[in-house]
């Protein structure tokens, strides 16, 4: 269990925020400059708050009505920053070996060989930062962070500066510890698929407050986050399971209340959670089941609400079997079919839209 309740100022800046979670990783959303950063560096020591309190395992961090105040070597909080933030000088070895020796050998409960092996970083361990790539870097930061077999593991934007290949790189191994290691960890992004593919429970911040908290599904879903998520990217988040794998065409089958979608081939097995999230403006609305078209998923659906217009556009939000999903079409289009709430119609949604970035592991 993480419990925050906080303020901190920073200049002219005040973040006051509250929030508690015991999910295996709960992420911090907002656009930079948020306060999401200032939360992080308070839950690690490195800001002090005005007032409130941090606990973390049960074990109190700090609280200012008993004057506690726990140094950050003191705290077990392992943290990965933006950029990697390790030694130049040393090998990856010894950058390692530094993680490792800031805590107690009779404290240690992380193994050095598994961490090894769960991160790929064997090969490298001669190498000096320099000789790294981006992601590479990352990996060690998180192998030297993970060695000091920390209680809570932070993530501060950690593929901020990463390409494509390598943000999902490093994606896939926070899975894998994640699902190896059991390790809490508070994950700072404004990327929403990031979000929406790691993190069990998300605390959205805008301008030093917490405006939203629950679960990804709900939260992420929200149709008034959108000035957050951005138009580009709004949409829904749909929580379901793989129902069957299509070798042949390299093909996943996601069941839900509702419905069934087809996505490009995910590496998940029959039965495993997963969520799906399908953006707003990847939907398409139609009076009749269609016929002879390339569009992989076509989903009944009944008319909820037509929300507020934005010029040319409007946003549809759809009944599917009691899952929500939002579509976001011209007003000529929904005048043209005479949209209204309870019609009944049907969702089309390309399986190509759905693409790996946007299926995250429940």
């Amino acid at each position: 269990m993480l419990e925050v309740d906080i303020a901190i100022r920073r200049g002219d800046f005040r973040v006051e925020a509250a929030f508690r979670s015991d999910a295996p990783i709960v992420a911090l959303f907002g656009r930079s400059g948020a306060g999401k950063t200032s939360l992080i560096h308070a839950i690690a020591g490195i800001v002090k708050p005005e007032r409130g309190r941090i606990v973390a395992g049960g074990r109190t961090l700090f609280d200012s009505t008993t004057r506690t105040n726990l140094p950050p070597e003191s705290r077990r909080v392992g943290y990965v920053f933006q950029d990697a933030l390790l030694f130049p000088h040393l090998s990856v070895r010894a950058n390692l070996a530094y993680g490792e020796s800031l805590t107690p050998a009779s404290e240690r409960f992380i193994d050095r060989e598994r961490v090894l092996a769960l991160l790929g970083l064997t090969p490298y361990l001669e190498r000096r930062p320099a000789n790294l790539s981006g992601g590479e870097k990352q990996r060690v930061a998180i192998g030297r962070a993970l060695l000091a077999s920390p209680r809570v593991l932070l993530f501060d934007e950690p593929l901020a500066s990463l390409d494509g290949a390598r943000k999902a790189e490093i994606l896939a191994y926070i899975e894998i510890l994640r699902d190896e290691l059991k390790l809490p960890m508070v994950y700072v992004s404004h990327a929403v698929e990031e979000v929406t593919r790691l993190a069990d429970r998300v605390v959205v911040i805008a301008e030093g407050r917490v405006i939203a908290e629950g679960d990804v599904a709900g939260v992420m879903s929200r149709p008034e986050l959108e000035s957050l998520t951005g138009r580009h990217e709004a949409g829904t988040v749909i929580d379901a399971r793989v129902a069957s794998l299509d070798a042949r065409y390299d093909l996943t089958t996601l069941e839900f209340p509702g419905g069934t979608l087809i996505v490009p081939n995910i590496d998940a097995l029959p039965g495993e959670p997963v969520r799906a999230r399908i953006r707003s403006r990847d939907v398409s609305l139609a009076l009749e089941r269609p016929t002879g078209l390339s569009i992989q998923n076509v989903l009944a659906a009944t008319v909820r609400e037509i929300g507020s217009e934005f010029g040319a556009i409007v946003d549809v939000t759809l009944d599917l079997g009691g899952t929500t999903l939002i579509a976001r079409i011209t007003r000529k289009a929904a005048d043209e079919l005479g949209l209204a709430p309870g019609m009944r119609l049907h969702a089309l949604v390309k399986a190509v839209s759905i693409d790996r970035r946007s299926v995250g592991f429940a």
